[in-house]
């Protein structure tokens, strides 16, 4: 007889990417509380040391730069990215496991390339939604309204967006942000349909 509730299913992984600006933390913001979602949100890894009150395992897993770089060479991550000289990010495969073996399913919010090494390593156990501005003028309109960012910083990040945007077509679904709620919906109702 199997321990297994055969009530019970292993939890999908939902990847989330899109240039900055895009509205993709919004989006995923305004999902994530959805119960018939079941989603959670996935805890990165990082070498950098915990600031203010961060605590290891709710913000993220610190890990020292010389266990991130073993993790790394032993294949533990998912994927990884050194984001600053000698800061590392990335997800665990451990931490896609447990939330998996939950039942309850992952939304990952990272960067094009990540996206689609979780895709390879994960296969249909993986959904990828790009998330499409409506058009690059208004990218830039949003990145320009958020009056944060310097002239330099913003011709950047929508240099940096045109190289994102050439990799939408590689993602299994596209979801333009044209509103935060009809977007979101559409999201929800990608998971919800997985």
């Amino acid at each position: 007889m199997s321990n297994q509730n055969p009530t019970s299913h292993r939890g999908k992984i939902f990847v989330l990417s899109a240039p900055s600006g895009t509205g993709k933390s919004s989006i995923i913001s305004k999902i994530i509380d959805r119960p018939e979602l079941r989603l959670r949100f996935s805890i990165s890894a990082t070498s950098r040391k915990p600031r203010g009150t961060e605590k290891h395992g709710v913000e993220y897993y610190f890990l020292t730069s010389e266990e991130f770089s073993e993790r790394a060479c032993r294949g533990e991550f998912v994927e990884w990215e050194e984001v600053y000289p000698g800061t590392c990010y990335g997800t665990l495969v451990s931490e896609i496991d447990r939330i998996c073996d939950s039942g309850h399913n992952v939304i990952m919010d990272i960067d094009v390339k990540g996206a689609l090494n979780v895709k390879k390593r994960f296969g249909d156990r993986a959904m990828t939604i790009f998330i499409l501005p409506p058009s690059k003028e208004e990218l830039e309109r949003r990145l320009r309204g958020r009056a944060t960012d310097s002239e330099e910083t913003i011709a950047k990040r929508l240099a940096k967006a045109d190289f994102e945007l050439g990799f939408a077509p590689e993602f299994d679904h596209r979801v333009v942000n044209d509103t935060l709620e009809h977007a979101a919906d559409e999201v929800a109702a990608l998971i919800a349909g997985a």
